[in-house]
């Protein structure tokens, strides 16, 4: 195996590998609400600051693994031409990887699509038992971890309406007393593996 050869392997694998983790801290959140269970979805949130450093290592990956791949072959290396190339040294492997590293990168953008919507019509006996709080939550880091915020607190009984946003930190929940409470809202928030912090 020439040298080319194995750089074009690694740098791929470097490519992929920093894809997935830059959006390691987004995929927990949809796995955990897909499978019904939480707690360490906001394990991996503490990589979020990484992620632009992440993106950058992988573009440049992926970038040199196609510059490598179409450079022109030099002649000390003509008799490379007539072996068969390994799988990873074709030009599909490298579109895949590529179309795969996107799909990674960009995961984010697209993850409520794994959300169902479970939000209910809530009939309210007396409009003085709307309550509405907001709760400062700790640990959402993008759309997915707000998404699955308001999943949690959508499945409890008599929830009005539900904002969660991860750029302000905070859930604010209009609820209907008589049906849940403060303390059940908190308990499915903590829930999902992101901590409520304080409430107003």
């Amino acid at each position: 195996m020439t040298n080319k050869n194995k750089n074009s392997r690694g740098v791929a694998a470097t490519g992929i590998i920093a894809a997935i983790a830059a959006s390691s801290c987004c995929i927990p959140p949809v796995i955990a609400a897909i499978a019904g269970v939480g707690g360490a979805a906001g394990s991996l949130s503490w990589m979020e600051p990484l992620r632009p450093y992440l993106i950058g290592l992988a573009v440049v990956a992926i970038g040199y693994a196609w510059y490598n791949h179409l450079k022109p072959v030099k002649k000390e290396d003509c008799c490379d031409i007539e072996a068969k190339p390994k799988w990873y040294q074709t030009k599909s492997f490298l579109v895949a990887i590529t179309l795969f590293a996107a799909i990674s990168i960009t995961f984010p953008y697209y993850s409520g699509i794994f959300f169902g919507d479970n939000k209910k019509e809530v009939t309210v006996a007396d409009k003085n038992n709307i309550q509405k709080i907001n709760f400062k939550v700790d640990g959402m880091t993008c759309d997915a971890c707000q998404n699955h915020v308001n999943h949690a607190v959508n499945e409890l009984p008599g929830i009005i309406d539900v904002k969660s946003s991860y750029s302000e930190g905070n859930a604010v929940i209009e609820f209907d007393s008589t049906q849940t409470s403060i303390l059940e809202i908190e308990k499915a928030i903590n829930g999902t593996g992101y901590r409520v912090v304080g409430k107003k």
